[in-house]
């Protein structure tokens, strides 16, 4: 569905949140109507939390205060998005059906007490899930209100319970067809874990010492594969009733166990939640990588910010509040980069319960605070952007990201603690972004002919269709940065004989890695261009790659660690360890210098940020964020939406969305 239907509905770019009336009585809803008015709120978010009042008891709907609610927000301009509730079963589902608590791996079952307590694969969850979201359709699929459904909310519990078992079998059974070629995929010859019949086959539940990896990765695959026909239920139970475009709010990796390129395609507007988890720039760069993954599991299109924390900053155990302008730079660069606007969790901010003290659009403080006051900035700037609905983002570069290699660095008995997934993925981004370029993440099998730099930072697994479209992306004229431990083992977890990484990707890269060195903790390694490197190290040797930098102590002395192989029309680089930050981003910096890509909007010191969005008509808008201290000149005068004016320059801590010339 298009999402032009979304923003047409809101007649521009949405502003707001989650709306949970419940929490109060009538004369704060009717502040509420006056607050969300002045604050230029046009879209809510309803329902997320509400079953119990909802569905007070099984099978007995109570909608009467929601039609109240619906009507009243509707008649006050703000549209609904109409959540289904299923992320928090009320108490007398745990009690009627125990056996749906969700089990750990301990084998340990949780009680009632929280949020996200099912199995999403117990039958009678999923039951009562298809009946709330089907009656929920049939009572509001046409209501004037309603802008969009909102199924569950960040989809998250894993369980390990013998419901799951019993449906991991059926997944397995479909995957691999035969008991054989399951034991050959798992490698269970070893360690005598061979199964024998399918009921042997449990989930990986707590055990003696390592788990078989193989069944780590099929279970985080199948979990996944539930999880989407979870989702699919619900929304096909809506369809049953309504045109609405639907949804699910993505929390994006590592919080949720979930294939994001699979709930990209299924899905009618891919929407995620953001809270940043660190403040001042770091904050900025995280909103980024974020928000270039969401459009990227959009396959480009636009999509929505579901969840933002309004004046929160998540970091090191602590709650910190945001630096004054935040809320808007951080709205503004979820939309620079392709959200069609900006809302937040939530809009008043809870007297009691588990979230008393996340922040909100009014806060305990009430309008007469700072907060407020930066949200009204906010919705006022966002409601002049609506023009941009629709446009898109553009980029020349990528970072690599597969859900298999992430779920693969999660198994047990790597050769390094520090082996991680998520990390390396930012500190690209993080690299990227400084650098000024627009970024894109693909999947290794994706088409990578529209990138001239290609990152692949953690892709421990590599399947043998991923490697020689790599291949074929260098010899066609790409630059491919593989950084070490890549592409080491297939879809199975299987290691690669003969050499790493795999054999078309050795052929593009030139070379040939026999032997990984993990470094000793805090152990630091200075490479003979001057840069230095910390935490691993490989024994490789090339064949037919350059050597751009070599190491200079211990066995590895003299031996390649930063290679680079002319293959065909591109290039393809090897780096087989971890570089500091600095010297990372200067290897960054020349790839992109020598592959011809500019930054965003040449002309810019760094820590201004700068993202283009194009409409299909040929306008387009430059989003900039001065992250710095002072004002910074523009490369030209323009006209800036958010003030309407032309300007030259761009103050401490500014922005401006200007009309591209």
């Amino acid at each position: 569905m298009d999402i032009r239907r979304l923003t047409d509905r809101l007649g521009g770019l949405a502003f707001g949140g989650d709306y949970n009336p419940e929490q109060w009585d009538a004369e704060v809803w009717k502040q509420d109507d006056e607050l969300m008015r002045r604050a230029r709120v046009n879209l809510a978010t309803v329902g997320v939390f509400s079953w119990a009042l909802m569905e007070p008891e099984e099978g007995r709907h109570d909608f009467d205060w929601l039609d109240a609610h619906l009507d009243r927000l509707h008649a006050a301009g703000v549209a609904v998005d109409l959540a289904t509730p299923t992320a928090s079963p009320p108490p007398w589902f745990t009690l009627a059906h125990p056996d749906a608590l969700p089990v750990g791996p301990d084998g340990a079952r949780l009680t009632h007490g929280s949020r996200d307590t099912y199995c999403l694969a117990a039958p009678a969850y999923r039951r009562a899930a298809r009946r709330i979201a089907g009656a929920l359709a049939a009572r509001y699929g046409d209501h004037p209100a309603l802008a969009l459904w909102h199924v569950h909310n960040e989809y998250v519990t894993l369980c390990f319970c013998d419901h799951a078992a019993a449906a991991f079998r059926v997944w397995l059974r479909a995957r691999h067809g035969s008991l054989d070629a399951l034991n050959e995929a798992w490698g269970t010859n070893f360690w005598s874990q061979r199964y024998t019949s399918w009921e042997q086959i449990l989930p990986p539940r707590k055990s003696q010492w390592h788990r078989n990896p193989g069944q780590a990765l099929d279970y985080n695959r199948f979990w996944s594969d539930e999880t989407l026909a979870a989702y699919r239920e619900q929304r096909d139970a809506i369809r049953a009733h309504s045109d609405r475009p639907v949804t699910t709010n993505l929390m994006l990796p590592g919080y949720q166990n979930l294939d994001l390129w699979a709930f990209g395609r299924e899905v009618d507007l891919v929407s995620v939640n953001h809270y940043p988890d660190a403040p001042g720039v770091d904050a900025a760069a995280h909103a980024a990588f974020d928000a270039d993954r969401a459009r990227s599991f959009a396959g480009g299109a636009p999509w929505l910010l579901m969840e933002s924390g309004t004046n929160t900053v998540y970091a090191g155990g602590r709650v910190l509040a945001k630096d004054p302008g935040d809320i808007l730079r951080h709205s503004l660069g979820h939309i620079a980069r392709g959200s069609e606007g900006a809302l937040f969790f939530q809009w008043r901010q809870s007297r009691a319960g588990a979230e008393t003290w996340h922040s909100a659009m009014v806060p305990h403080a009430g309008p007469d605070s700072r907060t407020f006051r930066e949200v009204t900035a906010a919705g006022e700037a966002v409601a002049r952007l609506g023009e941009l609905a629709g446009s898109t983002v553009r980029a020349e570069v990528a970072v690599l990201h597969d859900s298999d290699a992430w779920w693969a660095m999660q198994v047990d008995g790597l050769p390094s603690s520090e082996l991680d997934y998520i990390a390396p993925l930012r500190r690209a981004h993080r690299a990227l972004w400084d650098a000024g370029p627009t970024i894109d993440f693909a999947h290794p099998e994706h088409d990578l002919s529209r990138y001239r730099v290609v990152l692949a930072p953690a892709l421990f697994l590599l399947t043998d269709a991923g490697a020689e479209n790599l291949r074929r992306y260098v010899a066609d004229g790409g630059t491919l940065l593989v950084q070490h431990f890549g592409g080491i083992v297939d879809e199975r977890l299987h290691a690669r004989l003969g050499g790493y990484p795999a054999a078309p990707l050795r052929e593009a890269l030139g070379i040939r890695v026999e032997e990984h060195r993990p470094l000793r903790q805090d152990e630091e390694v200075t490479l003979s261009d001057g840069s230095t490197a910390g935490s691993w190290s490989e024994s490789l040797r090339t064949e037919g790659a350059e050597v751009l930098a070599a190491y200079t102590h211990g066995m590895l002395a003299g031996s390649p660690a930063l290679t680079r192989h002319d293959f065909g029309s591109g290039h393809g680089l090897y780096l087989s360890t971890r570089l500091d930050d600095a010297d990372y981003a200067a290897l960054v910096r020349r790839l992109l210098a020598e592959a011809g890509v500019a930054p965003e909007l040449p002309g810019l010191p760094p820590g201004v940020e700068a993202v283009t969005r194009h409409a299909p008509d040929g306008r387009g808008w430059h989003v900039l964020l001065n992250h710095l201290d002072e004002a910074v000149p523009l490369p030209r005068p323009a006209h800036d939406l958010l003030t309407d004016a032309t300007v030259s320059r761009l103050p401490a801590g500014g922005c401006a969305v200007l009309r591209k010339l």
